[in-house]
């Protein structure tokens, strides 16, 4: 195995916290793996890892040699790239919110797979907290402001937010037409994962953010229960009108209020302060924040 293909295998071993886990990530065998770092431990004369039955961690040499081997693989494959022309290769590792993928990015994946034929993508779905370095995942999609300060943020699009519900709760709550109408009405409550706290309904008067709290008959932590809980007649939703367009173009919801429209939510890519962009990251980005701007053009990213 050559020094840069040593290098990437170390800091894959340093992120996925285990020999097996990166050796199956670069597709080697894990006596390979642990030659390699033997090897490398050799010939630098320092200790790099720390292996206990558990978890393999770096000492603090391995620690500054796995951040000079970052920089040293993001180089090079720059000036592969300058030089050659040659396209992004390997493995990227995604954390998406599913209704996101499925509306925003799925439609032109193949497209970006044919233009990056040598990339292979792993998608995987929640609105978790992922630890990025630990778990092996290059970059995520989220909705909200960021909150982690050890990632860097690009905004990539604004999703506008409604307020609806079905028309069979309408005939029996009413319309409302002021927020004052709010009054005896519902909400199906949803529970933020990371406050673990209900969030409440929230609309624009003159400019300023009012937030109302209704009772809610059932609470749930995931979108699409929320939105079928809303067809169901069992409360007031706020939601992205992308994810109930259909719906209200087939009159399975009504949006209500829309003078008091809640604050549109941010969507963003986040990727760790402490790792240089490789070129494959780099395209991937600049796509996604390509797609959201087609697919919401009065909401383009800033």
């Amino acid at each position: 195995m050559d020094r840069l293909d040593a290098m990437r295998l170390f800091a894959r071993i340093v992120e996925r916290g285990s020999f097996s886990t990166a050796a199956a990530d670069l597709g080697l065998p894990r006596s390979t793996a642990t030659e390699a770092v033997q090897e490398l431990e050799r010939r630098l004369g320092v200790r790099l890892l720390q292996r206990t039955t558990r978890k393999v961690s770096p000492t603090l040499e391995g620690e500054a040699y796995y951040r000079r081997c970052l920089a040293i693989i993001a180089d090079v494959e720059d000036a592969e790239s300058a030089f050659t022309g040659a396209k992004p290769r390997g493995l990227l590792r995604i954390d998406v919110y599913g209704t996101l993928a499925r509306h925003f990015l799925l439609p032109g994946l193949p497209r970006f797979l044919s233009e990056y034929p040598d990339l292979q993508l792993h998608i995987g779905e929640g609105d978790r907290l992922v630890d990025l370095i630990e778990e092996g995942v290059d970059c995520v999609l989220r909705a909200g402001e960021p909150r982690d300060s050890a990632m860097v943020g690009r905004r990539v699009g604004m999703l506008e937010e409604v307020t609806c519900a079905s028309p069979d709760y309408l005939a029996r709550f009413g319309t409302p037409r002021t927020l004052d109408d709010l009054q005896g009405h519902r909400m199906i409550g949803f529970v933020s994962s990371v406050t673990k706290t209900m969030i409440p309904l929230e609309f624009t008067v003159d400019g300023a953010l009012r937030h109302v709290t209704l009772p809610a008959t059932v609470t749930v932590s995931g979108g699409e229960t929320s939105h079928a809980l809303a067809r169901l007649g069992l409360g007031l939703l706020q939601v992205p009108r992308y994810h109930i367009a259909p719906d209200i173009a087939a009159g399975r919801l009504v949006e209500v209020l829309p003078q008091f429209p809640p604050s549109p939510t941010p969507v963003s890519l986040l990727y760790p302060h402490s790792r240089q962009l490789s070129p494959r990251v780099r395209v991937f980005i600049d796509w996604v924040t390509r797609e959201f701007s087609a697919r919401l053009p009065s909401a383009a990213a800033e």
